[in-house]
């Protein structure tokens, strides 16, 4: 049987949400899970945008769009080299994701969503990450919650990254994005 065109494979997973959310944790055991390569979009931040949220400033969109193209370049050369990629990055606003998925269909957004209690108390557990607390609510007044038309991927922040993960997986399987018989690393 001919594969369905209109649903590609899946090659990039953006993991999306607001600070806090598990980004970083759970696109690292997706890619492990996935056998893809990991990157986290903190690393393409410039050192004025690092030391701006640092300093408990909230980044404008000036300061966005070099890193976001810096990660949307990441995806091109990864594609080129025909590797698959999980990215963990915030991409809170339409206009950002739109950036980094740049028309390709074979990029899925995942959405991690959690309330903003969930999300406050797992910041202040957390130590020496560069966002500061106090810009959680420059966060969710910049998200804007992923739509159909960009067929997310929507999982609750409510359970334990495993259970995440094992999510997320199942719902691209039930998507038909991912192979049938693609081999996870358990």
């Amino acid at each position: 049987m001919a594969p369905d065109k209109t649903k590609p494979e899946t090659a990039f997973i953006i993991v999306m949400g607001v600070s806090g959310s598990g980004k970083s944790t759970i696109a690292s055991l997706l890619a492990i899970r996935l056998g893809w390569t990991y990157e986290d979009g903190d690393w393409f931040h410039p050192a004025k945008n690092v030391a701006k949220m640092h300093a408990g400033h909230p980044l404008q969109d000036e300061d966005r769009w070099p890193w976001l193209r810096a990660i949307a370049a990441a995806i091109a050369d990864a594609r080129r080299q025909n590797k698959r990629m999980v990215i963990a990055c915030s991409a809170l606003k339409r206009k950002y994701r739109d950036v980094l998925v740049n028309g390709a269909r074979d990029v899925r957004i995942v959405y991690l969503k959690g309330s903003r209690e969930q999300i406050e108390l797992r910041i202040s557990l957390r130590h020496g990450h560069f966002m500061s607390p106090s810009l959680l609510d420059s966060q969710f007044d910049t998200l804007e919650e992923p739509q159909a038309d960009e067929q997310p991927i929507i999982v609750s922040i409510d359970a334990h990254p495993k259970q995440i993960v094992e999510r997320i997986i199942a719902q691209l399987r039930g998507a038909k994005l991912l192979p049938a018989d693609l081999r996870t690393i358990t």
